[in-house]
């Protein structure tokens, strides 16, 4: 079976610039909500991923009718208008200061087009660093279906939220944080606020530091008092580029914060002093 090369997204200027190729339309979110989506499994039959994503689905994809397919089958499909598609995506932004790559979790619909970031695109969240191992994110990816729905049927019902940087709407919520407890793994804070004393610093509210397993369960329950980090960073490796932060209601995956910075040396790899007063 020939392995199927994901895509890489080459950007000749910046995050603006991807952005405009990547806008979603209203009539693409009409158009994905008549479809069947096929959710696109990894060709390594043992990848982390295709068990989760499997599970996450067949939980909490309620939006359309789905079908799971192989890599190969996405290829041969991909060209046909009727059809949508739930695929991990490998993204690049050449106009960054360190390119790195990151999986996407991407909603696409199919078009007779040579590039899969040609595709119309519905949703896309960040998932990870390509380099980095799954495990960073396998177990947050029902939460992320979840944000990725919330995301389409909000955009339906108010298509006047749609523009170029879709997603900056929803740190309008970055308020209301403190109404209920928020979740965080350790690792994924920066090093200057890891102690909750720290925290408390700048964010006086209830913040628990949890373990992934407790992040998992809160989603798998729907908890309706969490709300947890999603942060997509090197966590290690040399690919110190972007670092993603949103924070996401385990319940129904609605965005409180949604928002990314560039590593540097006053900007570590996690949640920020910075993001906590944002949010404060």
């Amino acid at each position: 079976m020939k392995k199927l090369v994901v895509l890489l997204c080459l950007v000749s200027l910046n995050v603006a610039v991807f952005a405009n190729r990547n806008v979603t339309r209203i009539e693409d979110i009409k158009t994905f909500l008549g479809t069947t989506t096929y959710v696109v499994l990894e060709d390594n039959p043992m990848s982390e991923y295709n068990f989760k994503i499997k599970e996450a689905v067949e939980r909490s994809w309620t939006i359309t009718p789905y079908e799971f397919i192989k890599a190969t089958e996405f290829e041969e499909m991909r060209s046909d208008i009727s059809k949508s598609f739930l695929v991990k995506l490998d993204i690049k932004f050449t106009g960054d200061k360190l390119e790195a790559t990151y999986n996407f979790l991407s909603v696409v619909l199919g078009a007779a087009v040579k590039k899969h970031t040609d595709l119309p695109d519905v949703c896309s969240l960040p998932l990870g660093y390509k380099a980095v191992g799954e495990d960073s994110y396998a177990y947050k990816l029902e939460g992320l279906l979840r944000a990725a729905q919330y995301h389409i049927k909000n955009l339906d019902k108010n298509p006047k939220l749609i523009k170029k940087n879709v997603f900056k709407q929803y740190n309008k919520n970055r308020k209301q944080v403190k109404e209920k407890e928020l979740w965080v793994v350790e690792q994924d804070l920066d090093k200057t606020v890891r102690s909750l004393t720290d925290v408390r610093k700048n964010y006086p509210h209830t913040v628990k530091i949890v373990t992934p397993e407790d992040i998992e369960k809160a989603v798998a329950e729907k908890n309706p008092n969490v709300i947890y980090l999603h942060k997509v960073g090197p966590d290690g490796t040399r690919l110190q580029a972007r670092c993603y932060k949103l924070l996401i209601d385990a319940a129904d995956g609605k965005q409180y914060y949604h928002n990314f910075h560039n590593i540097s040396g006053k900007k570590g790899d996690g949640f920020l002093a910075k993001d906590f007063k944002k949010i404060k």
